[in-house]
């Protein structure tokens, strides 16, 4: 069973490490694991990651690979050199690359939970629908989510609007990470699929990703600490 501070992940959605460590401090011990996403790996290299493992923190890796098998598992093999905890692979990418990637890490004695990204919180029916995609975002999604678990994933990426359906569909046995989480009244920002924490762990949810409702707060360690009281107040807070 996860405590619930293992399943609050931080997103460090920031340009530089002296805004990311000043916003793990300013958290303090009250969240175990910050996702460390493409701004701030992009300004910063994988020295950012190490210094947070160093700390006695976990990272979420949100690169979302999604490249020719070969080069998706070399990676993820050298993500895994890093420890890190948790990281994401496209699963567009499909069932060789998926495969490919978690072949990469069955050597590693602490292996990262590889996660496969379904459909981008972002993204709307007609977004999917500009891109080609056939059918609802809700068929696309499951039809993605039961590729990554059938290719040995051990969770998946979604909106929590999903999450429920997926675990009707694919049952329990694996991770649904839900970015898009706001508190009631935060802003959505650039998410087009939102949901609060509460709603986010009744739907399924194994883990939450929130990001500006924490990192922007005046008092981050407090903003954690609510969502946190939210998230147990939800009936499926025992995952």
């Amino acid at each position: 069973m996860l405590h619930t501070r293992d399943r609050l992940i931080v997103a460090l959605d920031v340009s530089t490490a002296a805004e990311a460590r000043q916003i793990v401090q300013s958290i303090g011990t009250s969240i175990s694991t910050f996702k460390v996403g493409k701004q701030l790996f992009t300004a910063e290299g994988p020295q950012i990651v190490r210094d947070l493992i160093a700390s006695g923190r976990k990272v979420f890796l949100d690169l979302k690979f999604h490249d020719i098998p070969n080069t998706v598992a070399g990676a993820v093999r050298s993500a895994a050199e890093l420890k890190v905890a948790m990281l994401t692979v496209h699963t567009s990418g499909g069932s060789k690359m998926l495969r490919a990637a978690v072949e990469a890490v069955s050597s590693f004695d602490a292996r990262p939970m590889i996660l496969g990204v379904t459909v981008l919180t972002s993204m709307s029916q007609a977004d999917i629908d500009e891109v080609g995609v056939c059918g609802t975002l809700q068929s696309q999604v499951l039809r993605l989510a039961d590729l990554a678990i059938q290719s040995g994933c051990g969770g998946i990426v979604a909106s929590a609007h999903e999450a429920r359906e997926i675990r009707r569909a694919l049952g329990t046995g694996f991770a649904i990470v839900t970015p898009g989480v706001r508190p009631a009244g935060s802003s959505h920002g650039d998410q087009a699929r939102v949901v609060t924490p509460a709603e986010a762990i009744d739907a399924g949810a194994s883990h939450i990703v929130v990001g500006r409702p924490i990192t922007a707060a005046p008092n981050p360690a407090e903003a954690a600490e609510a969502i946190l009281r939210e998230m147990q107040s939800s009936p499926a807070a025992s995952f």
